[in-house]
């Protein structure tokens, strides 16, 4: 169990207004997904039904963490101390080992490449996406105590386990630079400005968790580092699920509008 700070009501309330925040965009976006299906062409609407799988797990499962992060801190004189409940905060990494590899299949869903190449892309990225979350959690759950010099450095096991994950990390970037952007750059104007947001949005957002995955080797720690990772990740969260998907609904309504012009009857 990793030990918790005491935390201001002020702190407290922050990372617990933040998750509220991801849930409700979450909820909407979800609404938003199964709605929009109606107005993208048949071939698409798997993505867009992908999308709404993604922040519908997302949005279950920070119910979950707020409820853990409720159950874990009492209130003692103004001040949030541990209540001796674990904060379970794999729930992330549960959520993730779910989501992120969803995330790449949405994109290449909307893709105009052959079946068998979008079957192979799919693969390489969905098995890469799920060894960069299970090779990152044993680093993640690692001791860490800045005082003692525990799992503060990158020769340490958090260090160890970070490396390893961020081969799987290059791997996906790499291909989605090399099959994605590769393809994009044959799109007409809008879609390909399109598919390069998405992708620079992809390595943005998704930028930030090795960032606080290393906030111990820089010294982020106790209250106001816990504060700062709870309140980032759900942050980006928001951006790297419901955003993404906005972008990936974009997308195919653009493709849509191309493909099949106003007036022209749609398939079932």
């Amino acid at each position: 169990m990793v030990e918790l700070p005491d935390l201001t009501a002020g702190q407290y309330s922050l990372v617990y207004n933040a998750m509220s925040l991801t849930i409700a965009a979450f909820l909407s976006t979800f609404v938003f997904f199964l709605v929009g299906t109606q107005f993208v062409a048949p071939k698409y609407r798997k993505a867009l039904v992908t999308s709404a799988l993604v922040v519908g797990i997302a949005a279950y499962h920070y119910f979950r963490i707020s409820f853990s992060w409720e159950a874990a801190f009492t209130l003692e004189g103004g001040t949030y101390v541990a209540s001796g409940k674990p904060f379970n905060d794999a729930y992330r990494y549960v959520d993730w080992l779910i989501t992120v590899p969803l995330l790449l299949v949405e994109l290449v869903q909307v893709m105009n490449i052959s079946k068998e190449k979008a079957r192979n892309l799919i693969t390489v990225l969905s098995i890469s996406a799920v060894l960069m979350i299970v090779t990152g959690y044993p680093g993640e759950v690692a001791p860490v105590s800045v005082s003692e010099g525990t799992n503060t450095s990158l020769f340490s096991t958090r260090g160890l386990w970070g490396f390893i994950s961020t081969i799987f990390f290059t791997i996906i970037l790499v291909k989605l630079v090399q099959e994605i952007w590769g393809t994009a750059k044959e799109e007409s104007g809008q879609i390909r400005v399109l598919i390069r947001n998405t992708l620079l949005l992809t390595v943005a957002v998704w930028g930030f968790y090795p960032i606080a995955y290393m906030g111990p080797f820089f010294g982020l720690s106790g209250a106001g580092g816990e504060v700062f990772v709870q309140v980032g990740y759900s942050l980006a969260d928001i951006i790297a699920k419901a955003g993404y998907g906005l972008l990936i609904f974009t997308i195919a309504r653009e493709r849509t509008v191309v493909e099949q012009p106003e007036g022209t009857p749609q398939a079932a």
